[in-house]
């Protein structure tokens, strides 16, 4: 039954304007900061087109999401979705997966990015591909964050501003923690501070902290979000 909530989720995506938008908008900025780096700053490193685009996905994923469960919420079509045979888990799972899948599609365009500058030198291939298994990582982590936030309102657009909100938070939780004076709430702070950990993955090391930190994140959310339908279906 997840396969079938996940074709469902992507051939609505596709046959929307969603996906398109979504992939236009990441692979305009992608590739405006790609050119601005390599070409006109001369230089091979894509370390500053990753560190920009990250800012970009703070407010793409939320657009992703935002229709996962808001959408069937609006059209009364959620009821039917919570009593079909399909468990809880394989519902979220296909929701989540539908978003993740489009936005791994985005993430592709930096294979190709690096394959332009092998045309020129050697690129930095361990930095690339941990920064790009970092990006998929905390892409995740704030899918599934969407998906619970989709789940708590019928408004698409609330789901949407909210999700941009909070990844605006976790974005700022740097600034936010040099702020605090108590030493146990900062160190609290920097402990789930994304971006924190999303860094290491762009020096070129495969933290496996940062890995089990998202991994954990994302199964995090999406029990929180099976929760809330469970108390959905039985209300």
């Amino acid at each position: 039954m997840m396969s079938a909530i996940l074709k469902r989720e992507l051939s609505a995506y596709f046959n929307s304007a969603i996906a398109y938008i979504v992939m236009a908008v990441f692979f305009g900025f992608s590739g405006y900061f790609f050119v601005g780096t390599c070409f006109v700053g001369n230089t091979s490193s894509l370390s500053y087109t990753f560190s920009n685009i990250f800012v970009v996905i703070l407010f793409l994923i939320p657009i992703i999401s935002m229709k996962s469960f808001s959408e069937e919420k609006k059209q009364k079509t959620d009821q039917a979705l919570l009593t079909s045979p399909a468990s809880l888990l394989e519902i979220v799972m296909g929701k989540f997966l539908g978003a993740f899948i489009l936005y791994a599609i985005c993430c592709m365009i930096f294979f190709l990015y690096a394959l332009v500058i092998a045309f020129f030198t050697a690129p930095d291939w361990p930095v690339i591909i941990c920064t790009i298994i970092g990006l998929l990582l905390v892409g995740g982590a704030l899918i599934a964050i969407d998906v619970f936030i989709s789940a708590l309102t019928e408004s698409q657009v609330i789901a949407a501003v909210v999700g941009m909100a909070v990844g605006l938070l976790l974005y700022m939780m740097s600034s936010i923690i040099s702020m605090v004076e108590v030493d146990w709430i900062a160190k609290v702070l920097e402990a789930i501070s994304p971006l924190n950990y999303y860094t290491n993955f762009t020096y070129g090391m495969l933290d496996l902290s940062g890995v089990v930190f998202f991994l954990s994140v994302i199964a995090l959310f999406i029990f929180f979000t099976i929760r809330v339908l469970d108390r959905k279906r039985w209300s």
